[in-house]
């Protein structure tokens, strides 16, 4: 299968295009090097991908409309649409960016898709549609979404982009919602990330609230896993999936099971709460191990001391 996937370089990109090349399938993979981080580091994730002869990589930016048409003619079978804005609290600083990159940017993937007869396309979604529901765990079929931040929005309006390309113009479309997702080569503004740093250099670790909000954290492997099943997937032409893997992690547990794991105390200090961000997430996802044969395999333990192997090692 020839693949064609927006953010190849970064965290869930670059570990999906080596499963994709490792399974005989060509990937073409697309990213900008948002500054949003360093490129160096995107840079790096994408060593591995590029060693293989049935890998191409195109730097661009999927809201440019002339990079679009200069593909026009390709062929692919499929299109993994990871590429996206990331990050609820500075969506609260930039809402335009966020909703250009995210909205705009999705519905130029969608319109490629389109005028290339690329009936396939996967939407990389997020638990935070899902905003503040009390109705937990949180299941796809349950239509109470209230997102509270310009991140979620983005990702709810990109989802209903989706159904209404399915509706009129008959591709198949599978939006997934991730919960969390932590491993090696986590982005370096996520908690996992930032505590396993901070701990190690005997920093203070910021918590924003009083540590009792909660997270299905969900591990790359697992995720990847659940992107593999989406795309094998033939039975309807829309459909929306939790990839999480439905166990919740306080904050504080958090913190406890990195100190444990560094051998090392950690140094809190204590925040208001930011603006955007919800209470809890949990996943319910049985529908995506019924359909997609999803079953997260790693707990937040053995996940963790994989990714502190990985930071050592960097």
């Amino acid at each position: 299968m020839k693949i064609l996937l927006t953010g190849a370089a970064g965290f869930i990109g670059s570990h999906l295009s080596e499963r994709l090349l490792a399974m005989g399938h060509e990937v073409t993979g697309i990213d900008n090097f948002d500054a949003f981080y360093s490129r160096s580091i995107k840079e790096r994730n994408l060593l591995p991908a590029k060693k293989n002869e049935s890998f191409k990589f195109i730097e661009a930016d999927i809201c440019d409309g002339h990079f679009w048409n200069g593909l026009t003619g390709n062929k692919f079978d499929a299109i993994i649409h990871l590429a996206a804005k990331a990050g609820v609290r500075p969506s609260m600083i930039d809402p335009v960016g966020y909703n250009m990159s995210n909205v705009v940017g999705t519905n130029y993937v969608l319109e490629f898709a389109r005028n290339n007869n690329i009936t396939k396309v996967l939407f990389a979604s997020s638990s935070s549609v899902y905003g503040v529901n009390k109705n937990l765990p949180w299941s796809v079929d349950d239509k109470a979404l209230q997102p509270i931040s310009i991140y979620a929005f983005t990702k709810l309006s990109g989802e209903n982009l989706c159904q209404l390309y399915q509706k009129y113009f008959g591709l198949k479309i599978i939006g997934l919602r991730f919960f969390t997702v932590f491993g090696p080569r986590q982005r370096p503004d996520l908690a996992i990330h930032k505590f396993v740093k901070a701990i190690s250099n005997n920093e203070k670790v910021t918590l924003f609230g009083d540590g009792n909000t909660f997270r299905d954290y969900t591990y790359i492997d697992d995720i990847v896993s659940g992107i593999i099943g989406a795309l094998n997937y033939e039975s309807e032409d829309f459909e929306i999936f939790n990839l999480g893997n439905t166990h919740t992690v306080s904050l504080i547990t958090l913190i406890s099971t990195i100190e444990k794991l560094l051998d090392k105390k950690a140094i809190i200090e204590y925040l208001p709460e930011q603006q955007g961000d919800v209470p809890y997430t949990w996943s319910d996802i049985e529908k995506s191990k019924e359909l997609l044969h999803y079953n997260p395999a790693t707990g937040i333990e053995e996940g963790i001391e994989q990714f502190i192997q990985w930071y050592k090692s960097e």
